[in-house]
């Protein structure tokens, strides 16, 4: 399956809170989930629609809105989800801690850019080197001591300054070290599950994965 290029604010909408998959935009009136009171499903009947919920479809939608929090498709999540039951401790947290160390999204947690789709196009251009190599593979996963640097031709461009402002305000995670005035970060270590700021719920993620077999 693809990836996912339509309408980013229908997705907030069907699972009924915000994604932040617009980065700063979501935080203004012009948010899908705020405007005109359009805080409920997308499509003919969502507005009106109420379906009763049960086990399977709470861990469903929590699995899809991880999933589209970090932007992969569903074959990358079941395989990130088979390479975390095969490390050692808890299968959520090593979960979680696997898509934090994906490349576009340290890039979007080092301010680089204010969303994680922003984050995977930047890598995509080939304007994210790491330990002074390109590297230009947004499912690259990171390790301590790595070093992950912008660009120097884009890097004083209005777009990325103003992401960085915004990464003062948020704070980067402190698994994360950044030179904001290099525009370079440094992996410390692997984030423990507390220093991972979504909230989700990974126990049911883990519950429908072992339910599907």
């Amino acid at each position: 399956m693809s990836r996912y290029t339509g309408p980013v604010c229908k997705l907030c909408r069907r699972e009924q809170e915000k994604l932040f998959l617009k980065g700063d935009r979501c935080n203004t009136p012009k948010c899908a989930m705020d405007r005109n009171g359009r805080a409920y499903a997308p499509g003919q009947h969502g507005p009106t629609a109420r379906r009763r919920a049960t086990a399977y479809s709470v861990q469903l939608r929590e699995k899809q809105k991880l999933r589209r929090i970090y932007g992969v498709t569903e074959r990358v999540f079941r395989s990130y989800f088979s390479k975390a039951t095969r490390q050692e401790g808890i299968a959520g947290d090593n979960f979680l801690r696997i898509l934090e160390r994906r490349l576009d999204n340290v890039v979007y947690r080092l301010g680089f850019t204010t969303s994680r789709p922003a984050a995977r196009q930047l890598v995509a251009h080939g304007n994210i080197s790491v330990n002074g190599r390109k590297v230009d593979i947004p499912s690259f996963l990171v390790k301590p001591g790595m070093v992950v640097e912008l660009n120097e031709k884009i890097a004083n461009q209005e777009f990325i300054q103003n992401s960085l402002n915004s990464a003062r305000v948020r704070k980067v995670p402190a698994w994360l070290k950044l030179d904001d005035a290099k525009a370079k970060g440094e992996v410390i270590n692997l984030p423990n599950r507390d220093e991972i700021a979504i909230v989700i719920n990974e126990k049911v993620i883990v519950e429908y994965y072992n339910r599907m077999g």
